[in-house]
């Protein structure tokens, strides 16, 4: 899915096939399914700024890990922002982002949110904390974390609860088994694909990101959004492409992002802001937090990857491919 952002041009299917207005730059954009919101708002803002004023952003949407290949493969992005930082990594080991791509405003992770539990209004299942979840009868929709970055954050969520922090590693994998093999019946390939599932019925519970569950909302879906006790926090990449011919353009629209006036928009489409001051001005319009895990609390990157997720030694992984056996 490609849609247009920006001040100028009409819609298009392929980034980059749009043109500049006078004297100003296309730059193409490849991002996680979830986040298009998000930016769509973030370059209308942009759009509006001197730096701005004469930028077109064409975006790209889909699944992280497909966005990403794609990316490496050759795809024309002069700024990608991935569900994940493995996602990013690619790129970096692949020569085409810069490894100090972290060292900026908030660690080159402007976007937060975090994993909730979308259910029908009204709450028909009673559904509050992950326990309600393996409930008989209860189907969860959630994407594959084979292809989608909003999966695995799905799944680390519960996983982080139910290990205290990956303290009990085997208590959170047998919880996710159980929810994976006995719970999950649907696997969709992204995160906006697990929500087009759940809007036409399927399942009890939908995971998701909480900027999702209130983009849902707010285009009239008939659903609402638990947080539970524990949950984790999700921190997208946002980087731009340093092998891009349009790699200062890209820095400077990535650079809005971190801004306050980039944390404004983005908070106002239901992200959690990561400056403190925007993040403070609204906190009364998200539902309060209890325990919020990191990667970082997990032991990070390298470490939840290769021992959850990664193909030939995740856990998670396996318990999945054990599923769709």
């Amino acid at each position: 899915m490609a849609s247009l952002a920006g001040c100028a041009g009409g819609s298009s299917d392929t980034p980059g096939a749009a043109a500049a207005p006078a004297g100003g730059q296309v730059l193409n954009l490849y991002a996680f399914s979830v986040a298009k919101p998000g930016f769509e708002a973030l370059a209308k803002a942009y759009a509006t700024t001197p730096e701005g004023a004469k930028v077109t952003v064409l975006s790209s949407y889909g699944a992280s890990g497909d966005q990403s290949r794609k990316v490496v493969a050759g795809a024309p992005a002069d700024v990608v922002s991935f569900s994940i930082t493995p996602d990013l990594t690619r790129l970096v080991n692949a020569g085409m982002v810069d490894a100090s791509w972290s060292s900026g405003a908030y660690h080159g992770t402007p976007v937060t949110s975090v994993v909730v539990m979308v259910v029908r209004t009204g709450n028909p299942k009673d559904i509050h904390d992950w326990s309600d979840l393996l409930r008989p009868g209860i189907d969860v929709v959630t994407p594959n974390p084979l292809s989608s970055g909003s999966a695995q954050w799905n799944l680390l969520a519960p996983y982080a609860a139910t290990s205290h922090g990956g303290q009990d590693k085997q208590a959170g994998l047998d919880y996710v088994r159980s929810l994976v093999h006995d719970h999950v019946s649907t696997r969709p390939s992204s995160g906006s694909d697990a929500t087009e599932t759940f809007r036409q019925g399927h399942g009890d519970v939908l995971l998701s990101y909480e900027n999702e569950a209130i983009a849902a909302i707010g285009k009239g879906d008939d659903v609402e959004y638990v947080v539970p006790q524990q949950t984790v926090r999700i921190e997208a990449p946002l980087a731009a492409v340093s092998t891009s011919p349009h790699q200062e353009a890209a820095q400077r629209f990535v650079d809005f992002a971190a801004t306050p006036a980039g944390q404004e928009v983005l908070a106002r489409v239901g992200y959690r802001p990561v400056d403190p001051t925007v993040a403070a001005a609204h906190a009364a319009g998200f539902p309060p937090l209890g325990t919020v895990w990191t990667v970082a609390d997990l032991g990070g990157w390298n470490a939840v990857t290769s021992g959850l997720f990664a193909k030939d030694t995740g856990a998670i992984t396996a318990i999945y491919s054990e599923a769709t056996r």
